[in-house]
């Protein structure tokens, strides 16, 4: 059984914010292979599947990002799995707009989200797949430019990396990390240079 956790905040406010790009690709996810992700339970929405005979249960904690790990802690316990069989879905303000990284495990970079699961689970064993959102404009507060929308015409790259990453997670989950990140990872024009 794989758990996947998308981060994001809940409710209207902040649903379609740069932080919640997590919470996008699990919805994403759950459209296209048919999970309805409507249980209420551990303070989250989740959704069981199947993924290629694979069990998945899909996880959007509604705990707010910072306790994202109180949610995912009480998940990995009732389900009896390990860190190494989670998939964290996040944000990452030091990727360039609509890039994909996919990380085997490590710190958190900053993030609160993942700090908090961290923290929670008492281990980094776990994978991510981050999504570039880009650095806040000069004089922007970090804190708010997470919380504020895409820009109009960032939307149909975010749409796109979302359908990426939707894909990239499928491949994750039957092929392993390494064959999704040779298929998805690629520089971006800013990072070549």
């Amino acid at each position: 059984m794989k758990i996947i956790v998308g981060l994001g905040n809940p409710g209207p406010l902040y649903e379609r914010s740069r932080h919640n790009v997590g919470f996008q690709v699990v919805d994403r996810f759950a459209a296209v292979h048919h999970i309805l992700i409507s249980t209420k339970r551990f303070r989250s929405l989740l959704g069981k599947g199947l993924i290629d005979s694979r069990e998945i249960v899909l996880i959007k904690p509604m705990t707010f990002m910072n306790r994202s790990g109180e949610t995912v802690q009480k998940v990995l316990h009732y389900f009896k799995v390990h860190c190494e069989d989670l998939i964290v879905i996040h944000d990452d303000l030091d990727l360039p707009l609509g890039t994909l990284r996919f990380k085997s495990r490590g710190g958190d970079g900053g993030h609160l989200g993942v700090r908090s699961i961290i923290e929670s689970v008492g281990g980094n064993q776990f994978a991510r797949l981050k999504i570039g959102i880009g650095r806040p404009p000069e004089g922007v507060d970090p804190a708010t430019y997470v919380l504020s929308p895409f820009f109009p015409d960032e939307e149909p790259l975010i749409m796109e990396v979302v359908d990426q990453a939707t894909e990239a997670l499928k491949v994750m989950l039957i092929e392993g990390m390494q064959t999704a990140m040779n298929r998805f990872q690629k520089k971006s024009k800013t990072e070549e240079g």
